[in-house]
């Protein structure tokens, strides 16, 4: 697996979004990407009650622990990479979990505006 650089949305290096649970593409901690990620998970969240039920109603359970994929399943206030077309989905429905920008990788940008992901940042001074 080939990793893109490690560069949030800002041109820093990509600040860690996760650990408990590991996530990212990679479960590395980070929303890093390549090209296997044909999903880009790329927007580090926080994420939200509505949100998971939301990701429930589009065919995306991701609040029910799948132990083949050592994957715990969600609950609110875990730190998660969301794929960006996803994000940008639930953004246009109010449905969208707030996000950290440095945790955020610099390829979102190829699917959501710089604009709308700023109205969310929980980590702009």
């Amino acid at each position: 697996m080939e990793m893109d650089k490690s560069i949030n949305v800002f041109g820093d290096p990509l600040v860690p979004c996760g650990q408990d649970p590991n996530t990212g593409f990679f479960r590395d901690g980070c929303c890093n990407t390549g090209k296997e990620d044909a999903g880009s998970h790329t927007v580090c969240v926080s994420v939200t009650g509505n949100f998971l039920d939301f990701s429930r109603s589009r065919g995306n359970d991701l609040s029910t622990p799948v132990a083949e994929f050592n994957f715990p399943g969600l609950r609110e206030g875990d730190r998660w990479c969301l794929c960006a077309a996803r994000w940008l989905e639930a953004e246009k429905m109010n449905m969208a979990p707030r996000l950290f920008l440095q945790s955020t990788h610099v390829k979102a940008l190829d699917i959501v505006p710089m604009q709308t992901l700023r109205k969310y940042a929980l980590d702009l001074l």
